[in-house]
């Protein structure tokens, strides 16, 4: 089956710092990958290239076996992307703000009011719909940006960091949906917190100064470090990356 997702020696260079270091790796419909790391891993940088944000100083995407390169527009619209602090227009309401990109995504009359309403009720935003988003709380943003991201329903979801500033049932309802719509499409997401790795993903990167240091489920990261928790095999895993 052809990757819905194939990252090909990826590396990004900023003057002479190295956030990215040929990275590759491949994803699948019904996978649900954790980028996992420590702050200034790469993990926010590799996410930026896969969308297009940023260009790579080298290698190559594929999207659905399109090249990023070739065929950027094709490429983006089959992503859905919630960046780490997601840009939002505090001058304007959820409802004006949601409707905008929606807009910008193809939607129209009575398709995008159906696809709104869904929407709010996924993010569980309905009550705030007409507030300004400056008003809102950080959690309450983190959830408009999520809900921009699933506009369009696309087949690649990029979540970075998708649980930050989100209180405890916020973060349970996130990591619901993420499950649910897991079955159907592509997802990767960051963090650095182990638990959130253990309990959202089906596989787990793990990401140290730009490299991948593991890829595979837990048992097998687990396996191949001789550890008995996720939090022993990434210290071990880290550890070896700095004293290299």
């Amino acid at each position: 089956m052809t990757p819905s997702l194939e990252v090909k020696n990826l590396t990004k260079c900023f003057g002479c710092f190295m956030a990215v270091n040929n990275i590759s790796f491949s994803a699948h419909t019904g996978e649900i990958i954790a980028l996992l790391g420590p702050n200034g891993a790469g993990k926010s940088t590799l996410m930026n290239m896969i969308t297009g944000y940023l260009a790579p100083t080298c290698g190559e995407i594929y999207v659905l076996g399109q090249n990023i390169k070739t065929n950027p527009l094709a490429s983006k619209q089959k992503i859905g992307f919630l960046s780490e602090g997601a840009p939002l227009y505090p001058d304007m309401s959820v409802r004006a703000f949601l409707s905008y990109m929606a807009e910008l995504r193809g939607f129209a009359g009575h398709q995008k009011q159906e696809r709104l309403k869904e929407v709010y009720q996924a993010a569980k935003i309905e009550s705030i719909i007409n507030q300004k988003i400056e008003t809102l709380s950080k959690g309450y943003q983190r959830r408009v940006g999520f809900a921009q991201s699933i506009l369009n329903d696309p087949p690649i979801l990029l979540l970075d960091e998708p649980t930050d500033g989100l209180d405890p049932n916020q973060k349970t309802h996130i990591c619901d949906l993420i499950h649910r719509m897991g079955k159907h499409k592509t997802i990767l997401i960051s963090t650095h917190l182990l638990e959130e790795a253990e309990t959202i993903a089906s596989r787990i990167i793990l990401i140290n100064r730009g490299e991948i240091m593991a890829d595979g489920t837990l048992s097998d990261i687990l396996k191949q470090t001789r550890s008995r928790s996720l939090e022993n095999a990434f210290k071990k895993l880290t550890t070896q990356s700095e004293e290299a």
